[in-house]
């Protein structure tokens, strides 16, 4: 169930970011930098776990966790429905962010609860395996997802009838949020030992003596920051500057999730077997590449170079979201799992969404000067392409130094 739940779950996700949320906000009319500061609600609401912490002794969670869920993907069905609105360009703009903030703030504050759930019905021995497999699962399933509302959105727009795909869309994500309800209602919940419940105030004073999880908190925040920065304006990119169709959007989709696919066995595997943080120096060795990759893409070679961008992306995310959670899983202790993650969320995701802010000014600001930067002629998402770049090596420099660990074997390690 956890693995289809991932797969529903997922599948949603793809048809409210990046491209397909960009034809939406450019249907309404909101600009480029506008665009990607809202791509990046993901990582606003990821800033909104730390509310989980509050429900850390409130269980069983199944019950509310699937109600609110219900709710949230609700607010991301009416998301394509806002421009078929009969009403002015300042209120289609408001519902938008209404609906889609909303959305992704109670998505985040039940995912802890929710993570914590499942995870615990995974053997930690083999957390890296299946972690991989969930991704793969996910990826197929989202590569016909994302094949599919290409094609219909290209063939509706070409017959001038956007809003048609619109309200299609709109249906799929009602349907799909069905389906993901039907997986939390099948599922099972570990019950939690009595003597493991404990008041917030106890959880939080515990979690902070963890000197190791502080500092793997920071590397996430560094990916988050290299993350957001860049992916958030990418799709305003592949549509308007590139010129590429919603169909070759859907094939580059294709392309990633079957590199990411191919990849996510053997890294989960490898992880298992010497550690998370080897895995994570590659992926984030890979993601540097990436991006340095987009820093020459322009029109003229973008449908090559941003395949090799998004190829090296696909393949690095393997490593690394697998890679962070089980880092922070397998950090501390059963009954401070979910609020470690909540916390490392939350204040990873407020970052991400910060610069994403300054990433959407100087996007507008880039774009209002012809696309010149300090006398340098450059599109606006190569510049943010090579601040990500920066940010990545400095998150290896930091994994090799900061988090190295002492001859004492942390977790135990605390301060």
């Amino acid at each position: 169930m956890y693995i289809l739940e991932a797969g529903f779950e997922y599948f949603i996700s793809l048809l409210i970011t990046g491209a397909y949320l960009a034809k939406v906000t450019s249907d309404i009319g909101i600009s480029d930098g506008v665009t990607g500061i809202l791509t990046a609600f993901v990582s606003l609401g990821y800033s909104f776990q730390v509310f989980a912490l509050f429900l850390a002794g409130k269980r069983p969670v199944k019950k509310w966790v699937t109600f609110f869920h219900s709710v949230n993907q609700l607010c991301f069905a009416l998301v394509y429905l806002v421009p078929i609105f009969n009403v002015g360009t300042s209120a289609k703009t408001s519902l938008f962010i209404l609906f889609l903030l909303l959305g992704y703030i109670i998505s985040n504050v039940i995912l802890s609860p929710k993570m914590n759930w499942f995870m615990e019905l995974v053997d930690d021995k083999k957390k890296g395996e299946f972690t991989a497999t969930k991704e793969i699962v996910s990826l197929i399933g989202g590569v016909i997802t994302s094949v599919v509302a290409g094609v219909v959105i290209d063939h509706y727009e070409a017959k001038g009838e956007l809003h048609t795909a619109f309200i299609i869309t709109s249906i799929a994500i009602f349907l799909l949020a069905v389906c993901h309800t039907m997986t939390l209602v099948l599922s099972k919940e570990k019950e939690q030992p009595a003597e493991e419940k404990k008041k917030l105030s106890v959880l939080l004073k515990e979690l902070f003596q963890y000197k190791r999880l502080r500092k793997i908190i920071f590397l996430c925040v560094l990916w988050n920051i290299a993350t957001y920065i860049t992916t958030p304006f990418y799709g305003s990119y592949q549509i308007k500057e590139l010129g590429f169709s919603m169909t070759f959007v859907s094939v580059l989709a294709f392309v990633h999730a079957a590199a990411r696919a191919l990849v996510s066995h053997p890294f989960g595997k490898y992880a298992d077997k010497t550690s998370f943080e080897r895995v994570l120096t590659i992926g984030l060795s890979i993601a540097a590449a990436g991006f340095i990759v987009n820093v020459f893409t322009v029109p003229s070679n973008g449908k090559y170079l941003y395949a090799i961008h998004y190829i090296l992306y696909a393949v690095s995310l393997a490593a690394i979201s697998g890679g962070l959670l089980n880092l922070v899983f397998t950090e501390v202790p059963n009954h401070l799992r979910m609020c470690a993650y909540a916390l490392e969320q939350g204040i990873s995701g407020l970052s991400g969404f910060l610069v994403s802010t300054l990433g959407g000014l100087l996007v507008g600001y880039i774009q209002t000067n012809g696309n010149v930067l300090f006398g340098i002629s450059a599109y606006a998402q190569q510049i943010l392409s090579a601040i990500g770049a920066v940010f990545t090596l400095v998150a290896i420099l930091w994994l090799q130094t900061g988090l190295k660990k002492s001859p004492e074997n942390l977790p135990e390690e605390k301060v």
